[in-house]
C-alpha cells in the first residue's frame, strides 16, 4: 500500500464520520485552544514585567532601611536601628564601578500654582534622578547642585501635573506651593509612564533635603546605585553591603539588585504559566479519550473493511500505521483549530484589554500542533494494534 493511498483512506474515514470526526477533534481544539490562551497570556505577563523593571536598567542597586528577606520595597522596615542618610548616599558613590547614586523620599502634598490645585506625589531626589531613573528633562533644567544644607526650592514637574496645572504653556519661572512651602520650577520632565502602577508622571520633584523637611523624615526610603556596564551585580552589591555594614555597625538594611529581582519574577511568572497551562491540559486528555473511543467504536464497524484489506494483501504494519494515521489526522484538524482560536481569544483579550500584553511565539505554535498529535498517536495506539491483529477470515465473515 502506497503512503498516499493511507493517507487517502485515512481521510475518507474521517470525512465518512463527519460528526463524530468533529466531536472528537473538537476535544483537542478545546485542549490546545486553552493551552495556548493561557500560554499567550503568561508570555505577555512575563514581557511586561521585564520592561516595566528595565525602563530604569539593569545596573542597579536598591538598598532600603530596615533588614528583609523579599525585594526590600521601599517602605518595608523592619525594626531599623540607624536610617539610611545622605551620607550614606554619599559613601556608596565612591565604590569602584559606583556611576551615580540616588537617594529619595517620597509623600502626598497639594500643588498649587495659577489657581489650581492637584494633590499629587512629591519626590525629595537627588540631581542624578535622570541618570539612574533614565528620565529625561522635556524643557528647562533639572535639580541643581545646591548646597545641601540650604538647597534652594526649586520644583521640576512631572508632564502631567504640568499639563493639569499650566495647560500645556510654559511652567519655567512659575511659582508652586507644595504643602505650604513656596517653590520655583525649573524643569519639566518627559513623559515616563506608569512603573507597576505608580505614575512618574503625576508627580512633583524638589531636592531631597526638602524632602525630607516636608515629609517630616529623618532618614531616606531608599538610596538607589547606577554601576557601570563593566561592573558585576553580585560583586557591587556586597562592597555596597560591606560599606553599610561599616557604617551601621549591623545589617540593618536591604540591598536589592535589579537582575535579582527580575530573575526571580521570571521564575514566578514562569512556574506560574506551566501551572495554569497544565489546567488546560485536562481538554487534551479528554481530546485523547475521545480519539480512543472512536477508533475502538470504528474497529467494530468496519471490520470487514480491514479483513478485506487483510486479504488484498496488507500488513499488519500497514493496518497499524493506517489506524494511527487517523487518529493522527483527527488530532491535527483538532491542534490547528485550537491554534487558531487560542491566538485570536488571546488577540481578542488584548483588544478589550490593550494594557494586558499577549504574545504567541512560534515555538508555542509549533508545541500546540505537535503535543496534539503525540496525543492522538497515543490515544490510537492501542485500536490500531487492536485492528492489526485480527484475523482476516474471521474479519470477513463479518460481511
Amino acid at each position: 500500500m502506497k503512503a498516499r493511498d493511507a493517507l487517502q483512506l485515512a481521510f475518507s474515514a474521517v470525512r465518512s464520520q463527519r460528526q463524530r470526526s468533529l466531536l472528537t477533534a473538537l476535544g483537542i481544539a478545546v485542549g490546545i485552544a486553552a493551552v495556548v490562551w493561557l500560554l499567550s497570556l503568561g508570555t505577555g505577563l512575563q514581557i511586561f514585567v521585564r520592561q516595566e523593571f528595565t525602563q530604569f536598567g539593569t545596573n542597579l542597586l536598591a538598598i532600603t532601611p530596615g533588614k528583609t528577606e523579599t525585594f526590600g520595597v521601599s517602605g518595608a522596615i523592619v525594626n531599623s536601628v540607624r536610617p539610611l542618610v545622605l551620607d550614606d548616599a554619599l559613601a556608596l558613590r565612591r565604590l569602584p564601578y559606583a556611576r551615580a547614586t540616588l537617594p529619595w523620599v517620597t509623600g502626598n502634598g497639594a500643588v498649587e500654582a495659577h489657581g489650581r490645585t492637584r494633590r499629587t506625589a512629591v519626590y525629595g531626589v537627588g540631581r542624578s534622578m535622570p541618570e539612574v531613573w533614565q528620565f529625561a528633562v522635556m524643557s528647562g533644567t533639572f535639580l541643581p547642585d545646591d548646597d545641601g544644607a540650604a538647597p534652594r526650592a526649586f520644583a521640576v514637574l512631572g508632564h502631567k501635573v504640568w499639563r493639569e496645572l499650566f495647560g500645556g504653556d510654559s511652567a519655567l519661572g512659575a511659582a508652586v506651593r507644595i504643602g505650604g512651602d513656596r517653590f520655583r520650577v525649573v524643569g519639566v520632565m518627559q513623559p515616563k509612564g506608569q512603573f507597576l502602577g505608580i505614575d512618574l508622571d503625576d508627580a512633583v520633584y524638589v531636592p531631597v533635603e526638602r524632602g525630607l523637611q516636608l515629609f517630616d523624615r529623618e532618614g531616606l526610603m531608599e538610596i538607589d546605585l547606577l554601576f557601570g556596564a563593566e561592573g558585576v551585580g553580585d560583586e557591587v552589591a556586597v562592597a555596597a553591603r560591606e560599606l553599610l555594614l561599616r557604617r551601621h555597625g549591623r545589617e540593618d538594611f536591604t540591598v536589592t539588585a535589579q537582575q535579582q529581582m527580575l530573575d526571580v519574577l521570571g521564575s514566578v511568572m514562569s512556574v506560574l504559566t506551566l501551572g495554569v497551562a497544565a489546567l488546560g491540559s485536562i481538554s487534551l486528555l479528554v481530546g485523547g479519550v475521545g480519539i480512543l473511543t472512536i477508533l475502538t467504536i470504528a474497529i467494530g464497524e468496519r471490520t470487514a473493511e480491514i479483513g478485506l484489506l487483510r486479504a488484498l494483501g496488507a500488513t499488519q504494519r500497514q493496518v497499524r500505521l493506517l489506524f494511527l494515521g487517523e487518529a493522527a489526522a483527527l488530532a491535527a484538524l483538532g491542534g490547528a483549530a485550537g491554534l487558531l482560536f487560542g491566538v485570536g481569544g488571546a488577540q481578542l483579550v488584548h483588544a478589550l484589554l490593550p494594557a494586558l500584553p499577549v504574545a504567541t511565539t512560534p515555538f508555542h505554535a509549533v508545541l500546540a500542533l505537535t503535543v496534539a498529535v503525540a496525543i492522538g498517536l497515543l490515544a490510537g495506539t492501542a485500536p490500531a494494534m487492536r485492528a492489526a491483529r485480527l484475523d482476516p477470515i474471521e474479519a470477513l465473515r463479518t460481511e
